[in-house]
């Protein structure tokens, strides 16, 4: 039996042990397919995977500052074995998948500094999903970078038909410019206790914004989890933690859709 973890509990969500997931990155094969789409001329590649049998709605997966690769599909492919259409978004563009830090750091910088950008290339890309056939009623989730773009967007309000949120080891931070409406809809944060990049402090500030609002709102916390926890063969990978992340992201799946 695991201990419980250490956490910041707030609205409605029970903590659930976690499930087996399939953590051999290497032995992922995809069962969706990749979607090409344009937005202002420019070429995206994405994700799709469908529901296996009648559809419970859809989840759009932002990508890391990797850019989307087979972690994103396989987290899809993930999704549609438990009945929800998943489409997992490109922001930096057809064949653009930085490998080095410093192209990393630069494209998600590029975003950083154009949220204007940042959010109207995450709602084409829910809207190329709906277009494909994927359900109207959607979940907006991302990992690290995009988690932080998953923020973004609950902030905005202007996803239509988003019913959720929810950021795996993300950026917490809201801009200066920013604030928290108060119909923000029901939100899910995943964060390692051992992060060195987002803190305890940044934790607490959101926190205090959300709650402000009087937002629906978890956030669990992982003891001993790094930043990038969820990540499968990574050396900063922990299935403990993970396994639980997930456990209460279907969970919330379950309640909003």
């Amino acid at each position: 039996m695991w201990p419980a973890p250490s956490s910041l509990l707030a609205g409605s969500l029970p903590l659930l042990v976690g499930l087996g997931l399939a953590t051999s990155a290497h032995a992922f094969t995809p069962s969706g397919s990749d979607i090409v789409y344009d937005v202002d001329d420019e070429s995206f590649e994405g994700y799709l995977a469908t529901a296996d049998g009648e559809s419970r709605g859809t989840v759009l997966i932002i990508h890391d500052w990797n850019g989307l690769d087979d972690y994103e599909r396989q987290r899809a492919d993930m999704l549609a074995a438990e009945g929800y259409d998943a489409f997992a978004v490109d922001l930096f563009g057809q064949g653009n998948r930085p490998e080095s830090t410093e192209d990393r750091q630069a494209a998600t910088r590029a975003l950083y500094s154009d949220r204007e950008r940042m959010r109207s290339l995450t709602l084409a890309g829910l809207a190329e999903a709906r277009e494909q056939g994927a359900a109207e009623t959607s979940v907006i989730m991302g990992y690290c970078f995009g988690g932080a773009v998953a923020l973004e967007i609950a902030r905005s309000g202007e996803a239509d038909a988003v019913a959720g949120y929810t950021s795996f080891h993300g950026s917490l931070g809201t801009p200066e410019e920013q604030t928290w409406p108060a119909d923000v809809p029901q939100l899910l944060i995943a964060h390692g206790g051992a992060d060195s990049s987002v803190t305890m402090g940044d934790v607490a500030t959101l926190t205090e914004e959300l709650e402000a609002v009087e937002a629906t709102y978890e956030i669990q916390v992982y003891s001993g989890a790094p930043h990038g926890f969820t990540v499968f063969g990574d050396d900063r990978y922990q299935e403990r933690a993970d396994e639980r992340s997930w456990a209460a992201f279907l969970v919330l799946l379950e309640e909003v859709l």
